[in-house]
């Protein structure tokens, strides 16, 4: 299997369906934000995630985009700390860095 890591982002136009496409993505891959998932697998593993996510969207009104990221590639953040004080996160899965 050749695992990869994606990025994927929503903007969802009613708080009913934003709920219920929180809580799908949530099922997939790990939230960094509130609308913001990174998820580890493989494309088909990607393409599930986008097919459920397209049941549960208003393709008019909402948005959700999918974005690989590079194997080897610059991971860094800035601003305020998301993790409590002395917790690092250190970056993607062995299987994917």
């Amino acid at each position: 299997m050749n695992e990869r890591a994606f990025i994927i982002g929503y903007d969802i136009t009613c708080p009913r369906r934003l709920q219920r496409v929180h809580r799908e993505m949530c099922k997939h891959a790990t939230p960094l934000e509130y609308s913001v998932f990174l998820l580890v697998g493989d494309h088909r593993t990607k393409d599930q995630c986008m097919k459920h996510m397209a049941a549960l969207i208003d393709g008019g009104e909402d948005d959700v985009r999918c974005y690989p990221l590079p194997v080897r590639g610059f991971q860094g953040r800035v601003g305020r700390a998301s993790l409590p004080t002395g917790i690092q996160w250190t970056g993607l899965p062995a299987g994917v860095a």
